[in-house]
């Protein structure tokens, strides 16, 4: 099998390139790649159309997309062109030779107002720019009428790249007290379980040619559990001390969403419900306390830039 990977040099990118490879030929398209046939800048979606025709995948994985939530505020067009238009154009262009298409999109679908786990036919209702890019990239994707998987997921980390993992690693140095939210309410799920899990359900969704058209959709794809970004924070220092990764900790205060106003409103609630993706592709998420272990040992360590 075939599998041209998007977005490869991403914090989730890095892994799928070993993860992918172990179900099949991987081509890794950045706009950094080393290869001038796999360099390619996904804003640019004549060029992206030119990288799909030329490769003729069997299974084309989008790892690329516009993150910076409150960026988005400022800078809606480039995060719909990305969020939204180019995920229409992969799943439009690999229709013409039966290609199949593994997306990702997030819980900022959702407006956080729920008090259970978010089931993938609960009723989106993003809040801000990036949420609403999103969703539109679902629907784009979905109307291209390939065969699709979209994998909504929710708090990536890792030890690369920008986020809350390697933020509180940084500040952790950088200071003796800190303050985190304490009413926002998701599961960390770490990029390592995020790429091994896809190339599980892409190589069962894959072989299974028979079934793959009835089993194409949404499905919820994080690790297990639920927790504060304050509480996350705590168990991350926790982790650090007991890898070494930090000599000192620092305190952790708890503070409110109010008290720190960002340009981009977040959902309060993002637990999302993984029990579809269970049932279908057999797939298990760990417990994010356990997830946030391995990451911080190295057990996910197959990062291109490691």
């Amino acid at each position: 099998m075939k599998i041209l990977l998007l977005g490869a040099d991403g914090q989730l990118g890095g892994y799928l390139r070993s993860t992918l490879a172990t179900i099949g030929t991987v081509r890794a398209s950045s706009r950094a790649a080393k290869d001038d046939a796999l360099r390619c800048d996904l804003s640019d979606t004549a060029a992206v159309e030119v990288l799909l025709r030329r490769e003729r995948a069997d299974l084309v994985v989008n790892a690329a997309a516009y993150t910076a939530v409150d960026q988005a505020e400022r800078e809606e067009g480039q995060a719909m062109l990305v969020n939204a238009t180019l995920p229409g154009v992969i799943g439009a262009t690999s229709s013409e030779w039966g290609g199949a298409v593994i997306h990702y999109s997030t819980d900022y679908v959702f407006d956080g107002t729920a008090s259970h786990p978010y089931c993938e036919d609960d009723n989106p209702n993003p809040l801000g720019v990036y949420g609403r890019s999103k969703l539109a990239g679902e629907y784009a994707l979905t109307e291209a009428d390939t065969d699709h998987l979209i994998l909504r997921t929710a708090w990536v980390h890792s030890l690369h790249g920008r986020n809350f993992l390697t933020t509180m690693l940084r500040l952790g140095v950088e200071r003796r007290q800190l303050s985190v939210v304490n009413d926002q309410r998701g599961t960390p799920t770490s990029a390592g379980f995020l790429a091994t899990a896809t190339a599980t359900v892409a190589g069962r969704w894959m072989n299974d040619i028979e079934s793959r058209r009835e089993r194409r959709g949404v499905y919820h794809l994080t690790a297990a559990g639920e927790t504060t970004w304050f509480d996350f924070a705590n168990a991350i220092f926790d982790e650090a001390l007991a890898t070494g990764r930090l000599q000192e900790r620092p305190i952790v205060l708890p503070i409110a969403t109010a008290g720190y106003p960002t340009p981009a409103k977040r959902p309060a609630w993002s637990v999302l419900d993984t029990t579809k993706i269970a049932t279908s592709f057999g797939v298990t998420p760990p417990d994010w306390r356990s997830d946030l272990s391995v990451m911080m040992k190295g057990g996910y360590e197959t990062h291109p830039s490691v």
